[in-house]
């Protein structure tokens, strides 16, 4: 009783395809696909671009600051 069988959800399909429409969840679904393509073109580019391994590995082992020094924390500037 805890899972819902298949018959549910062909119920509840249809009446989501009766509320929407069938044009609306196409367009859904071509939506949600473009998105996971660009996401992975984009992955996949941002690994093989060549100088962008040498530039973290410098970023890491060099010891100088890149915005600018802390110092110490102050109590007046402590979220209380």
């Amino acid at each position: 009783m805890g899972s819902f069988s298949i018959w549910h959800w062909l119920v509840v399909l249809a009446i989501v395809m009766l509320i929407f429409g069938t044009k609306k969840l196409r367009n859904l679904g071509a939506d949600l696909g473009g998105a996971v393509k660009g996401f992975k073109e984009g992955m996949k580019e941002a690994a093989t671009e060549p100088g962008m391994d040498a530039v973290a590995t410098t970023q890491l082992t060099d010891r100088t600051p890149i915005d600018g020094v802390i110092t110490a924390k102050s109590e007046s500037s402590a979220i209380r």
